[in-house]
């Protein structure tokens, strides 16, 4: 939603408003449509991606959250909240290249176990990473990164892949 300038006279910002005692299922339930009326007026991509990251990490208290846009056959770093990321990842490195030579959600409970994980952060212990997929390609990837074990589950990646189904229908030419 627009913040206009003075001369405009109109703010509307938005609010997330998340009980933390509901359940990471009720989390979504909750997110999820505030999401979508964020974005959904919204036609620039970067500027949705910015404000789901901040959504994501700030209802859930996710240590990291970003997206990695595909450009030229690797994945390049877009909007994200957290500490400084890597800018560049092949797809052949790491959880996010796995996920988009895959084309599916993949789940690290430990990322230490993980072949071929990329340490961004010594912090990060567990790891989910979400395709989003447009006309059988990748286009993007969702990481989310936790600083303790086991964070993430299938309800996440219900939940997040919901969101990339999302995203992928407003905005058809990612």
């Amino acid at each position: 939603m627009p913040c206009l300038g003075n001369e405009q006279k109109q703010i509307t910002m938005h609010e997330i408003t998340i009980d933390k005692a509901l359940s990471r299922a009720e989390i979504y339930e909750t997110l999820l449509p505030q999401i979508k009326t964020i974005i959904e007026g919204e036609q620039d991509l970067i500027a949705n991606l910015a404000n789901i990251t901040a959504i994501l990490a700030e209802g859930l208290g996710f240590f990291w959250v970003g997206f990695y846009r595909m450009i030229d056959g690797e994945l390049v770093l877009g909007p994200f909240q957290g500490p400084v990321a890597c800018t560049r990842i092949t797809l052949d490195r790491g959880v996010c290249g796995a996920s988009a030579t895959q084309k599916e959600t993949i789940v690290v409970p430990d990322v230490e176990q993980f072949p071929g994980h990329i340490a961004c952060s010594s912090r990060s212990k567990s790891e989910i990473v979400v395709p989003f997929i447009q006309d059988g390609k990748v286009k993007m990837v969702l990481d989310i990164d936790s600083e303790t074990l086991n964070s993430f589950d299938q309800t996440d990646a219900k939940y997040l892949e919901q969101l990339a189904e999302m995203v992928t229908n407003l905005h058809p030419n990612i």
